[in-house]
């Protein structure tokens, strides 16, 4: 705000101080929700080291499992038992409110299964494929956690900069500009008055002479 453009009015100095009142609190308001949302972060952290962890655990696990089912049950066999799935997993999206901030929450179906459901029938199987349908079930629970983890530490992460960069702007440009203008309008007032007096002063003088 340059000075030059603002009018040393009394109205427009009870503008000001509303308008500073007003930014103040906007900037409390916004720092506490700045704060809260870095504290959710850092939990929404945590539990994305430990999702990492699961993941990477589950990964290493599945290639053991194929691995020693393609050994002692044939590439073929292990295939067929994997086409022979015949419900997919099923993924539904919906969303949760944490601080204004509406994050993913994956809802999964169909991802962990019993022999019967995974199709390729009990006598056809054995406890090495059902290891490694239940490997890679695991797996894929972990890999649907880990997304909404990810998706969520995002969202939090671009709200809390944009929330930062609010802080920033009301601290330390629109409320010291506000403040600046206020001051300039006081000061103004004040000179304006002093020269008044003085004026009043002269003219009673003047009276009081003749």
């Amino acid at each position: 705000m340059a000075l030059k453009d603002v009018k040393p009015t009394r109205s427009e100095l009870i503008n000001l101080k509303k308008r500073i009142k007003l930014s103040e609190r906007g900037y409390n308001i916004l720092k506490m929700k700045r704060d809260g949302l870095i504290l959710e972060f850092f939990k929404v952290l945590e539990e994305a080291k430990k999702s990492k962890s699961e993941l990477n655990d589950n990964y290493e696990k599945a290639l053991k499992t194929i691995a020693v089912a393609n050994t002692v049950e044939g590439a073929i066999r292990v295939k067929a038992a994997a086409m022979a799935v015949q419900e997919n997993p099923q993924i539904a999206l919906k969303q949760k409110n944490i601080m204004g901030v509406f994050v993913p929450e994956i809802e999964s179906s169909a991802v962990r299964k019993d022999i019967i459901q995974r199709g390729y029938g009990v006598l056809g199987s054995s406890a090495v494929i059902d290891e490694t349908a239940e490997a890679f079930e695991e797996l894929v629970d972990s890999i649907i956690r880990a997304a909404e983890i990810e998706t969520t530490m995002k969202r939090l992460l671009d709200e809390i900069e944009s929330t930062k960069r609010r802080v920033n702007a009301l601290e330390f440009k629109v409320i010291p500009e506000l403040s600046e203008a206020r001051d300039f309008i006081k000061m103004r007032l004040d000179e304006m008055e002093r020269d008044e007096l003085v004026r009043l002063k002269k003219i009673r003088a003047k009276a009081q002479a003749k």
